[in-house]
């Protein structure tokens, strides 16, 4: 009796499962080249942008000196006025040489009075302003996720519990910064801003992810014993009107800390108040279903409609896997275009990872008949129509729920 023939791809069916795989192959490097490349940069290093007040001289976070004499703001005099440099007798003898060499020995002036040593420290100012911060957004525009850049038009307010003295506000995430003065007295001053700014991108969730547009100044040169910002929280808003295309609003919020930048020369211990506003924006979650779910499943429901093809029309059932896989590839190639570059994977990501899996299954039950006997072929067909369906379907709930 004569041994049943295995069944055979003809040449077209074989040329599109090799194209689709050499696609998918070439379409998966890119991607996960992207994602290494992403991994391997250093976390970038916040910068100060260029701002009308000019460059920054002091970090940020508030805290309060206690002043050893109280001059007042106005009679104060300007802090380098009053600095002296120092001695030998400045550094403690019990420090190592590594102490002394971190602290610094260079004849950069210094204040022996109050708590900081740092020539911007303004131990006479008479003990730090608080200062309430009030934020009204009117609009954001352009808010691009590649670069986690917007623009921004907003107003903001100064109330303080005494005399701020001159005021120089400084954003560090902003450049391009147009300044009008709307009101300027000791103890409230009131500005209107337009300028672009930059915060940071996390699309860990995408494509229901939530992006914090941030908004952060500090003074340009007054530390925590000048000035310290205190938000006011029943002061910061949108306007009635504020809309972004394509977000809606999830959360309003501001904080001020004390900052302290690395040291920028000798003695550099001064401590600057920083405010940080920050405005959450979350993506409409239909959209995002529609624009990235649904295309998957959609993909995966077709390839598992050649579970129901036998083995006799093995060349119908493989070119219902074959090309899926390279679509799924260019789908999410497409997807990682419109997104910055990240070293993590995304919610999108861990979708297609499921979607890869599913349809690799699908494959090698059909690539199955390609090695098993023919007595055989109705069993796995079986098994094959019976198991598939529903571990791809329990595979897709679980990565689109991680």
């Amino acid at each position: 009796m004569p041994i049943p023939a295995r069944p055979r791809l003809t040449r077209l069916a074989a040329i599109v499962q090799i194209v689709s795989l050499v696609i998918a192959f070439i379409g998966a490097i890119v991607i996960l080249g992207a994602k290494v490349h992403a991994a391997d940069k250093p976390p970038p290093a916040e910068k100060s942008p260029p701002s009308t007040a000019g460059k920054p001289d002091a970090g940020d976070k508030p805290a309060a000196a206690a002043p050893v004499v109280d001059a007042g703001a106005r009679d104060a005099g300007k802090p380098l006025d009053y600095a002296v440099l120092p001695g030998e007798d400045d550094l403690d003898d019990h420090l190592s040489e590594e102490q002394k060499a971190s602290i610094g020995e260079g004849k950069v002036p210094i204040h022996r009075e109050g708590k900081f040593r740092s020539p911007f420290a303004h131990p006479r100012f008479g003990g730090p302003a608080t200062a309430k911060v009030g934020l009204v957004i009117n609009n954001v525009r352009g808010y691009d996720i590649q670069h986690g850049s917007f623009d921004a038009d907003f107003f903001l307010s100064l109330t303080s519990d005494k005399p701020m003295g001159k005021v120089e506000l400084f954003f560090t995430n902003g450049h391009e910064i147009t300044e009008t003065i709307l009101a300027d007295t000791p103890t409230f001053k009131s500005y209107r801003y337009t300028g672009s700014f930059i915060s940071r991108v996390d699309l860990r969730k995408y494509p229901f992810d939530t992006q914090y547009l941030t908004i952060e100044l500090e003074d340009l040169r007054a530390g925590v014993d000048q000035l310290v910002f205190e938000p006011y929280q029943e002061r910061t808003s949108l306007d009635a009107q504020f809309i972004l295309s394509g977000w809606g609003v999830e959360s309003i919020g501001a904080r001020a800390y004390k900052h302290l930048y690395p040291p920028r020369f000798d003695r550099d211990d001064l401590y600057v108040s920083r405010y940080k506003f920050s405005l959450g924006i979350e993506r409409f979650a239909t959209s995002a279903a529609f624009s990235v779910f649904f295309p998957a499943y959609i993909i995966v429901l077709i390839s598992l409609m050649g579970l129901w093809v036998r083995a006799e029309r093995l060349d119908i059932r493989t070119n219902a896997v074959a090309p899926m896989l390279a679509a799924a590839v260019f789908f999410h190639y497409s997807l990682t275009q419109s997104l910055p570059s990240v070293g993590y994977l995304t919610r999108a990501d861990k979708l297609m990872l499921g979607v890869y899996v599913a349809l690799l299954m699908n494959m090698l039950s059909t690539w199955s008949f390609l090695i098993i006997g023919e007595k055989h072929q109705e069993t796995v067909f079986r098994l094959a129509r019976a198991w598939v369906p529903p571990v791809t379907i329990a595979l897709m709930l679980a990565v689109s729920w991680i």
